[in-house]
């Protein structure tokens, strides 16, 4: 149950379609009072997370809004939440993420790199059971890659449901490729 695969910007191509077609649409209908909500359960590590809240920030400063961002990342394990919440990644995640976002989102330390100030910030971590606890609410995004390919069809439904619920009406749930409903 506990499967740790992450990695920033996961499947890039996949993040190309949710900036053009989620994010930005999202940041455009938002007003600087409206917080923008998105959830990441099952998020490992937390790379998911902050790959959408590097997302997220990009955009708001294009479209020179500044609206709150309410990212909650939760998952089972919490010794992957310490790690996510601490956000020091060994320097190989240079494959991943671009020297622009290294630049803007990290701190280079002696073989690491520090997620800074500004994106912990952006994401609240926490341990939860997705199977048994309740979701966040009124979402207007739910981001879940590639976890339910791992679970019975029944657990399957009742995730589904329980996405159905924690999206706002609008709201956009992003799954991976492996993933289906």
């Amino acid at each position: 149950m506990l499967i740790n695969v992450s990695s920033f910007f996961r499947d890039a191509e996949a993040f190309v379609e949710l900036r053009g077609q989620v994010v930005n649409p999202l940041i455009a209908e938002k007003n600087n009072n409206n917080p923008l909500r998105v959830w990441v359960p099952a998020c490992a590590t937390g790379e998911e997370a902050y790959s959408i809240a590097m997302l997220l920030l990009e955009e708001l400063g294009a479209a020179r809004k500044n609206c709150p961002i309410q990212l909650f990342a939760s998952d089972i394990d919490p010794e992957a939440v310490r790690f996510a919440r601490e956000g020091l990644y060994p320097e190989s995640i240079a494959t991943d993420v671009s020297e622009e976002r290294l630049k803007r989102f990290f701190t280079k330390t002696d073989k690491s790199y520090q997620v800074t100030k500004q994106l912990r910030e952006a994401v609240i971590f926490s341990v939860q059971n997705l199977i048994t606890e309740p979701p966040f609410s009124r979402l207007d995004l739910v981001s879940c890659r590639n976890v339910l390919i791992y679970l019975e069809p029944d657990i399957q439904r009742r995730i589904i449901t329980l996405f159905a619920f924690a999206l706002r009406t609008g709201g956009y749930l992003f799954l991976g490729k492996s993933d289906g409903i």
